[in-house]
């Protein structure tokens, strides 16, 4: 089955068999392997990707429901000059980042939850976060790094409102 999407910013046409799932087929044709294969049967979450900018676990979603969508990895989160976002930063700062395995849903969960709830309550973000399972972490530094980003993000957005109108 033919299929064209949008992954990353970048158009794709691909033929894939239209029972491989999504994240067959980004780990296997694409070699995108920041996204993990966790428990392969959308429990863990560590799958997870954007797709239209909502979290989507990728290892329950057939390749050919991606057709016409926009899907973003986090190979396909870049910050200024090809860095790292302010939410990856975050994440440092904050320590964040244990064994690494679930930090790419979880960066991508936050972004998600950031995206849609510019100012989100701490219980809102653990909302946010909670499709993605940890095994290393109480998720505090987690919450924390969300938290921060977002107050950061606020008030960038309140500097800018301000120069705006002068």
């Amino acid at each position: 089955m033919n299929i064209q999407f949008t992954l990353n910013g970048r158009p794709l046409q691909l033929d894939v068999d239209p029972e491989r799932s999504l994240l067959q087929v980004l780990r296997d044709d694409l070699r995108l392997t920041g996204t993990k294969e966790g428990c392969g049967s959308q429990d863990c979450g560590v799958c997870s990707v954007l797709l239209d900018d909502r979290l989507a676990k990728s290892c329950g979603l057939k390749a050919e429901h991606v057709d016409g969508r926009r899907g973003t990895t986090i190979e396909g989160l870049i910050g200024p000059d090809d860095g790292l976002t302010d939410l990856q930063e975050a994440f440092l700062d904050h320590g964040a980042v244990q064994c690494g395995f679930c930090i790419p849903a979880m960066v991508l969960a936050g972004e998600a939850l950031l995206r849609r709830t510019p100012a989100p309550s701490r219980d809102d973000i653990r909302r946010g976060l909670a499709t993605v399972l940890c095994r290393c972490t109480g998720y505090q530094q987690i919450v924390d790094a969300v938290a921060d980003t977002a107050r950061r993000r606020q008030s960038g957005v309140a500097v800018a409102q301000q120069e705006s109108a002068r």
